[in-house]
């Protein structure tokens, strides 16, 4: 008879064998009955007597009871631990309203959504999605793999904790040969107050031990979901498991980042007082030297923080059309969610569209000479000028001007705060970053920015999410800054590599992307200042750059007269 153990859906390979699953409530309490039904909410075969609660108990009557032979010829059949379910109806997830981006059950569909614009089916989505969640069971592995470095590292401080300590011991034996009544005791009360530090040391990294092993049995817990759902899922439940688990993916990404910067060895060591006078009293009240507990904060290039790799897929000449009057250069550049590309054009005042292939499919007159360009939305991008003007950008490539807002501030590069505000880079103003709300109120930070005056075109600004820090390229310096915004500190970059830094992005695993006009390279940083890597660019006085929404696309244009050209790659890791 075959235990439950197997499978469902999984054929029995001996011919003329009856395959029989037991049920897995009377197996917890040492009997072995035989299975009549499949709860695929608790993902267990029960027995009739043991299935009889989901009648008596009231929640547990939204479970779905199958007989064991439908559970065994469903091979699709796996556990999906409610991801799929509607808290409040206890229904299974089958619309998507795309205007309030919340997956709908047929109830939540009708009563909270009807008067939506587009609801739409999951299955017509999912049957759509090329996604094979690699990514999520990618990131989870890395997340891991990461938490597994931070256990060993506790383990190797536990380690060198105790070898400094006989090392300690080692010392003040060899010392006692000398003097060896007073060096007795020496060792003695050295040794206790060594252990007494040792042993309040390993309970602090005791429990940061345990926190990490919690964290990794979580994130492994995850890992298995993923993998279980995008092994044996439908292509609904693979859409709504990699929708419903991203947040969580991210945190864990987060969490384990600042895990690693937290990161601490732990030495211990004993000193000798220079000149050794003992008075005449006992050693225990006169110890001639001092224990030193040191926690050294250690800077990590870990699997959290990679090099990329990119590899050029297209690229155009940017030349001088008919209906313009100078040489264009492209001062902006920006991807919309869709995968699209929005520029501005500083010389013959026009904003561009151009589709995934760098193919222009739309073209807009401005009455202003432009300066940057950011997407606000799905179908609305703000500019910088002497003010800031919205533009409405429709599927259909078609721009118009919706609003403009008045500043007094005169702004050059521009990013997103959030989904209220911008971060702007300052030209001929001792502020040189300020926040900008979409309304035009201006704001400054609390941080202690120095006070220099950056002419136009000389200095570029990002802002990285997650971690709240403003980057700062400072052209003529040769010298990026990392602005801490929640510690009110700084890290200062300078390396041969950045030779005239010009535009800067937020890349993948929020490592930050400088494009450099001297050496004509990309150079990737992390936010502790670390270089990842760099790339020799086929392009002259590279100047602006921009990373698609989803962190797997690359665009760089130039400044450099008779050849301006974009170019666009593929990121990976």
């Amino acid at each position: 008879m075959a235990e439950s153990g197997s499978k469902i859906g999984e054929e029995d390979e001996s011919p003329g064998r009856v395959k029989e699953n037991l049920c897995q409530a009377c197996l917890s309490n040492a009997k072995q009955t035989v299975a009549d039904k499949f709860c695929s909410t608790c993902y267990e075969f029960q027995c009739n007597d043991c299935s009889n609660v989901h009648n008596v108990l009231p929640i547990l009557k939204s479970h779905k009871l199958v007989s064991v032979k439908e559970a065994n010829s469903t091979s699709t059949l796996f556990e999906m631990k409610t991801l799929d379910i509607c808290n409040q109806h206890q229904k299974r997830f089958e619309f998507l309203c795309e205007d309030d981006k919340k997956f709908c059950c047929s109830s939540c569909a009708f009563v909270n959504h009807r008067k939506c614009h587009s609801v739409v089916e999951i299955e017509k989505i999912a049957r759509k999605m090329t996604s094979s969640g690699s990514g999520l069971g990618k990131k989870l592995k890395e997340v891991r793999e990461a938490a597994e470095g931070v256990s060993r590292h506790i383990c190797f401080s536990k380690d060198q904790l105790a070898k400094d300590i006989k090392e300690i011991q080692i010392e003040v034996r060899r010392m006692r040969n000398e003097v060896m009544r007073m060096f007795d005791d020496l060792e003695d009360c050295v040794t206790k107050k060594a252990e007494v530090l040792q042993r309040e040391t390993l309970q602090i990294l005791a429990m940061k031990q345990t926190q990490h092993e919690k964290h990794l049995a979580d994130v492994t817990s995850c890992l298995e979901t993923i993998e279980s759902i995008f092994k044996n899922g439908t292509p609904v439940q693979k859409y709504i498991a990699e929708q419903k688990m991203e947040s969580k993916v991210n945190a864990f990404c987060r969490n384990i980042k600042e895990e690693y910067k937290k990161l601490e060895t732990v030495n211990i060591s004993f000193q000798f007082d220079e000149t050794l006078k003992l008075p005449p009293l006992p050693i225990i009240e006169y110890v001639p030297g001092q224990l030193q507990l040191k926690f050294n904060w250690q800077e990590y290039v870990n699997s959290v923080d990679k090099a990329m790799i990119l590899k050029p897929i297209s690229v155009i000449d940017l030349k001088k059309t008919e209906d313009d009057i100078y040489e264009p250069l492209y001062t902006g550049i920006d991807f919309l969610p869709d995968g699209r590309l929005v520029a501005v054009d500083n010389k013959n005042k026009k904003c561009f569209v151009y589709n995934e292939k760098l193919e222009k499919v739309g073209s807009y007159q401005l009455s202003y000479t432009p300066l940057s360009v950011v997407v606000v939305s799905e179908e609305e991008v703000a500019i910088t000028s002497e003010y800031i003007e919205f533009l409405h950008v429709s599927k259909c490539n078609e721009i118009s001007s919706s609003r403009t807002c008045k500043v007094k501030t005169k702004y050059d590069s521009v990013c997103l705060k959030d989904d209220r505000q911008f971060v702007v880079g300052t030209w001929d103003e001792p502020r040189p970053v300020r926040i900008l709300s979409l309304t035009g109120e201006e704001h400054d930070f609390s941080v202690n920015f120095p006070n220099k005056t950056y002419p136009i075109d000389s200095s570029a600004c990002t802002y990285i999410k997650s971690s709240d820090k403003v980057v700062i390229t400072d052209r003529y310096e040769h010298t990026v800054y990392i602005y801490d915004i929640k510690t009110n500190t700084r890290v200062v970059v300078k390396d041969d590599q950045i030779r005239q830094p010009r535009g800067a992005a937020v890349g993948p695993f929020d490592t930050i992307l400088l494009c450099c006009r001297k050496t004509n390279i990309i150079v990737q940083i992390s936010q502790t200042g670390h270089i990842l890597s760099s790339y020799k660019i086929d392009m002259k006085y590279p100047c602006k750059i921009c990373v698609s929404c989803d962190k797997l696309f690359l665009v760089v244009t130039n400044n450099c007269l008779g050849k301006k050209i974009m170019q666009k790659f593929k990121i990976s890791a």
